[in-house]
């Protein structure tokens, strides 16, 4: 079976460069350069500060997983909910026609570990109760670990301003020693708040919007658990395959239909009668 192809997210993207490309412009059109931000003692202070902090706080195997799921923020979702309607609508024709042994092979094919798993104790005659409550489990399990991979950014979004502030107390406490030449004070000042940007920056621009896209995709991918959890338990019970799509299209988007106007009815004739009522 053929890998999915995966396409980049193009609002991730898109966001990263508008909202960056927006605070560049606006310092530029200030008369502000951008080498006026490059600052590696900052950038150290709060990257390496931040890093500290979360490893304090977190199990680090929570925070290496975390770390794996940042490639997924620029990809776009493998496989759409329509697409797994499809395949089990497929599936529950083929097991009504030849049985639930010919899904054998559907098992063996299928690229996601969860539906593999569902489909295998389906073809084995487990019963559905069995099958739903063993998957349930995987899905709460598996939201949960999502959950705590969210908050490992939201945590880092936390520490990373703070860190900032005490990059710029540390630049200061610099700029306090050479009072006697006051043309570099305002210089030194300048340099010393570029820690500060980058600590609310960071947590703006990168961390809060990472945590907040994993938990959406971690409400995709649980809801996808749920949709390919409840056709296998249609096709194990050998419901009809039109019950089983009407069933699963209810995960579909919805596009919210367009109020309709109402038609205005003709206008009535009134007749004046004459000579009495």
């Amino acid at each position: 079976m053929h890998a999915p192809i995966v396409k980049p997210d193009r609002a991730t993207i898109a966001g990263l460069v508008v909202s960056v490309g927006s605070i560049l412009a606006g310092m530029l059109i200030e008369g502000g350069r951008i080498g006026d931000l490059i600052q590696v003692t900052a950038a150290l202070i709060v990257l390496g500060g931040t890093l500290g902090a979360v490893l304090v706080s977190s199990p680090s195997v929570v925070l290496w997983r975390a770390v794996k799921r940042l490639s997924s923020l620029v990809r776009a979702e493998p496989v759409s909910a329509g697409v797994l309607v499809e395949r089990l609508v497929a599936c529950s024709f083929k097991s009504r026609r030849h049985g639930l042994l010919a899904l054998d092979p559907e098992e063996g094919a299928a690229a996601d570990p969860f539906l593999r798993k569902a489909l295998m104790l389906a073809v084995d005659g487990v019963g559905t109760d069995v099958i739903r409550e063993d998957m349930e489990l995987e899905i709460s399990l598996e939201e949960q670990r999502l959950e705590e991979e969210a908050r490992i950014f939201e945590s880092a979004a936390g520490f990373a301003p703070t860190m900032g502030i005490i990059g710029a107390v540390l630049g200061l406490i610099q700029v306090m020693k050479h009072l006697d030449n006051i043309a570099e004070v305002g210089h030194g000042i300048a340099v010393a708040f570029v820690a500060t940007v980058y600590g609310v920056g960071l947590a703006n621009l990168a961390l809060l919007p990472a945590a907040g896209k994993l938990r959406s995709r971690a409400a995709h991918q649980i809801q996808m658990r749920e949709l390919a959890l409840d056709g296998v338990i249609g096709i194990a019970e050998g419901t009809n395959p039109r019950l089983i799509r009407g069933r699963l299209e209810a995960y579909l988007p919805r596009v919210a239909p367009q109020p309709s106007v109402p038609e205005v009815p003709p206008a009535r004739a009134f007749v004046v009668k004459q000579g009495g009522r």
